[in-house]
């Protein structure tokens, strides 16, 4: 393969990658804010079509977005984090309590519950089947969800991550449209950070309880 195929070919995967990305990004827009409202029913409850009142902003959002060392319940760490103050930061460096079991982690064993918070929405772009139906004549076709196109047939680190730092992360959040960048906090660190967990796990135990 030349130089110019494979430039070809690299620009068609990465416009399929950004496709599908869109694509998961404005369904999740609508059933991350759905689901928030029956969760944790916020008063206002979360705007399916306005992400300017999501992220830190917004008390039910906030909650789900605040890093774990910290209790979003505080006022004063609410304050805090809405105004970028020292000690307060959002980075990176630190899970949000959505990826934990009720949200919420154990301090003495922060690997305790994590990846199990239902906001997840893992299904809602692999493995939820369609409902969409195609009928040729006598015979009826069902739509194949994304893990049966895509031949994955467990989950995994990347999926993960991909979920939860560039689809619920983003979700959750009061920008509009996807920028690597959000304030202190780095998506593809974050990204990083998630597949790191699972692939890089310190020590036989920890390898043991990620898989």
């Amino acid at each position: 393969m030349d130089y110019d195929d494979y430039a070809c070919l690299i620009k068609t995967l990465r416009q399929g990658a950004n496709s599908a990305q869109g694509d998961d990004t404005a369904k999740l827009k609508t059933l991350v804010s759905d689901w928030v409202n029956s969760e944790l029913r916020p008063n206002p409850p979360v705007e399916s079509d306005d992400k300017h009142y999501r992220g830190f902003v917004n008390d039910a959002c906030g909650r789900l977005l605040c890093p774990t060392e910290l209790d979003w319940s505080n006022p004063v760490v609410k304050a805090g984090i809405r105004d970028h103050s020292e000690g307060y930061t959002v980075t990176d460096l630190s899970f949000p309590a959505f990826v934990y079991e009720k949200y919420v982690a154990n301090p003495d064993n922060m690997e305790e519950g994590i990846f199990k918070g239902k906001i997840l929405a893992y299904k809602a772009v692999f493995t939820s089947p369609s409902s969409a139906k195609d009928v040729e004549g006598d015979a009826i076709k069902v739509k194949k969800h994304v893990a049966q196109i895509i031949q994955m047939d467990k989950v995994t680190p990347r999926s993960i991550a991909y979920i939860t730092c560039q689809q619920v992360r983003f979700a959750l959040s009061s920008i509009t449209s996807w920028r690597s960048v959000d304030g202190d906090f780095d998506y593809v660190q974050f990204w990083k950070t998630v597949v790191d967990f699972f692939e890089h796990a310190p020590g036989r135990e920890s390898q043991c309880r990620v898989k």
